[in-house]
């Protein structure tokens, strides 16, 4: 099924961080399809940023938390719909399965709005406010990646893609902020330097910082790589103290940089190490090798896929449980289990293979 007249689109993905880096390739496979047609896209606050400087995006709009009494976030979010709905698209594409997507996307008036078809677990008007709904086959779990879960909504539309590799643009403006932030620093002077994110939204996902100390320190001692820290402004703090206990070279841009001027400190990194959360999405998006601690979560559909990223997960019969920690208690016993030298040897592999590339 292919569209015809089609001159301006509309993607919704108010989906996580890493979810928007996982759309990359179905931008790329719209705009290919439509290329003339003028392609925006909407996300969550904050998100845009990461894709400013993607050159398949002629817009990018936000969904944002707006301040004040209620009449006052009302008029705002009334204001930002007929916005939206003077924009004239002809086709909305609502990549989740939320409400608010599914709202926005009727709203706008388009003529024609794709979804997938959901038979449970939503409204049940959902799927009514959408005039073409996608009824893919089962999504093949040989095949990996997030990409493909909103790779199959296009395919429905008669859109192909096999690039379904998530790669992000870092403009020559963010490059610049990036590389006075990294000159402030002192972190240029380095001929070597990876990131570490120990952080995530959820402690359950997180390992142990006395063995992160072990990690960073063994990488200073062993290879004379220093370790920069990344994170949350909220993470500033955490990082600081996480350092200050390490003998190794430690620098601290937690809270230092903006989310869209992160994938330029990670695209001059040699190597990303961390746990479950958005910083490999966004690391692997820019060409950077990562390392990624798994636990009670499932890698299978996130994991960045390649041969320069590496996982590491622990070997007991209950991972991944999909629950939050152990009795959902906010802690997880298979990352209280994992050793360091297992995550050592992971690294000491990478570092051979990336050194030799």
């Amino acid at each position: 099924m292919r569209l015809r007249n089609i001159k301006k689109i509309l993607i919704i993905q108010l989906g996580d961080i890493g979810d928007v880096v996982w759309t990359t390739p179905t931008l790329w496979a719209v705009k290919g399809a439509y290329p003339d047609a003028q392609l925006s896209i909407l996300v969550r606050e904050g998100c845009g940023a990461l894709l400013e400087g993607d050159p398949s995006l002629d817009k990018v709009f936000e969904v944002r938390g707006y301040k004040g009494g209620l009449l006052r976030k009302g008029r705002e979010q009334i204001r930002f719909l007929k916005a939206l709905r003077r924009e004239g698209f002809s086709l909305v594409i609502d990549l989740r399965a939320g409400d608010r997507g599914a709202i926005i996307a009727y709203l706008t008036g388009a003529p024609m709005r794709v979804s997938l078809l959901y038979r449970g677990g939503v409204p049940f008007w959902r799927n009514r406010v959408f005039t073409h709904l996608i009824d893919p086959p089962y999504l093949d779990k040989k095949v990996r990646g997030a990409a493909e879960q909103s790779l199959r909504i296009v395919r429905g539309l008669g859109i192909e893609s096999r690039d379904t590799t998530p790669r992000l643009q870092v403009s020559k403006e963010v490059n610049m902020r990036v590389q006075g932030i990294l000159q402030q620093e002192k972190i240029t002077d380095l001929e070597k330097w990876i990131t570490l994110n120990p952080f995530s939204r959820w402690s359950y996902k997180e390992w142990s910082f006395d063995r992160w100390q072990k990690i960073i320190d063994w990488l200073w001692d062993a290879y004379q790589i220093a370790t920069v820290i990344i994170g949350a402004p909220e993470e500033k703090e955490r990082a600081g103290a996480l350092g200050q206990k390490c003998r190794g070279v430690v620098f601290n841009l937690a809270g230092r940089t903006s989310l869209g001027e992160l994938p330029g400190v990670l695209s001059l990194s040699f190597l990303h190490i961390g746990v479950d959360s958005a910083a490999p999405h966004i690391a692997a998006a820019v060409g950077t090798p990562t390392i990624t601690i798994y636990g009670p979560s499932d890698w299978y559909d996130w994991a960045p896929i390649g041969d320069i990223h590496k996982i590491i997960f622990p070997d007991l019969e209950c991972v991944p449980c999909h629950k939050k920690g152990c009795q959902d208690e906010g802690w997880s016993r298979c990352l209280e289990e994992l050793k360091v030298e297992q995550v050592q040897a992971v690294i000491r592999q990478t570092l051979d293979q990336v050194s030799s590339r």
